[in-house]
């Protein structure tokens, strides 16, 4: 006998409010409090509970394209290939769209030919579009021209948008570096326009404020390259850092070689944590503690939003990170 399929009642159950509070997490997260958010979507998550928006998406849609476009910014083209970060949120897209009908489009541009393109996703799009690094300027534009689109990452005012908690995350990473006795933490910082990278900042920088330490920063990027490059600066110029918070995975894999090149070891003389929880911090050597970010859930989401045609009311959405420690940042 076929498994019951859990329901909003269920849900409401285990989260521990009404079904109609559930009803209105599920269709449009502002009209709740973070708190009770978080709590419905983790029972939604333990339970395997599927919003039934997008049979009803699609049925008011009949007739009109069946599309979701993703539209990824990369001044470095081949980036969607090896960086997990876009991987990661194809699966979820795909997820999302299972058993829907609808397809997936994706664009992989520079910044320079952009607007050309977003103007063209925006003519042509049936469910919507997804904006990843597209600038708040250019997400604001195509907002203006087509208001079905989810910005992953903060972006312009009023365009919709889901994101990890990004500062606490960066918080929960210093905190823990701090606890294991280290006292000498530095950051290398992904790209300033980046929202992402901005809340990983701030959140260092209260961090460091809360245990009243001195701020070492440097700016660096979302990349292995750039990683290893800062990491070579930061230690000849502050050769006591004995812990050093990499705003990404694939950044913290340069500054893993990079620290291995100076003759220093990890976690012995310098410890090390990523954001992102990627294969690459498993698979690291030494296995590299990383602040997890739900990629696969957080665009999921995005493309539910999308298909349910929620995004008109402004739909935004803040999703929780947690810390995974692993061997890189040992005592």
């Amino acid at each position: 006998m076929e498994a019951r399929k859990p329901t909003l009642e269920d849900v409401g159950r285990l989260a521990g409010v009404s079904r109609a509070t559930v009803s209105r997490v599920v269709t449009n997260g502002r009209t709740v409090s973070t708190t009770t958010g978080r709590r419905v979507w983790w029972a939604i998550d333990a339970l395997g509970y599927e919003p039934d928006l997008v049979a009803r998406a699609l049925a008011k849609r009949r007739g009109r394209a069946d599309l979701v476009d993703l539209v990824v910014i990369d001044h470095d083209p081949s980036a969607f290939g090896t960086n997990p970060y876009y991987s990661r949120a194809v699966v979820g897209v795909l997820d999302a769209l299972s058993n829907t009908g609808a397809r997936m489009r994706v664009h992989i541009v520079d910044e320079p030919g952009a607007p050309a393109r977003l103007e063209e996703v925006a003519r042509t799009t049936g469910f919507g579009a997804l904006l990843v690094n597209v600038p708040p300027v250019l997400a604001g534009r195509f907002h203006a021209r087509c208001d079905r689109v989810v910005s992953l990452g903060v972006s312009a005012r009023g365009v919709p948008f889901i994101e990890p908690e990004n500062a606490d995350g960066a918080r929960a990473a210093y905190h823990h570096l701090y606890q294991t006795g280290r006292r000498h933490i530095a950051a290398i910082h992904g790209p300033q326009r980046n929202s992402c990278a901005s809340g990983r900042r701030r959140g260092f920088l209260a961090a460091a404020d809360e245990v009243g330490m001195a701020v070492i920063g440097i700016e660096g990027g979302f990349c292995r390259e750039a990683g290893a490059a800062a990491t070579r600066q930061l230690l000849a110029e502050h050769p006591k850092v004995d812990a050093i918070f990499a705003a990404c995975d694939l950044t913290a894999t340069g500054v893993l070689q990079a620290v291995g090149e100076d003759g220093r070891r990890v976690p012995d003389d310098i410890a090390v944590v990523g954001f992102d929880d990627s294969v690459l911090a498993a698979c690291a050597t030494p296995a590299l503690t990383s602040v997890r970010q739900p990629v696969e859930h957080i665009a999921a989401s995005a493309t539910r939003a999308l298909l349910a045609g929620d995004t008109a009311r402004g739909w935004q959405r803040i999703v929780p990170t947690d810390l995974r420690v692993r061997r890189s940042t040992a005592a």
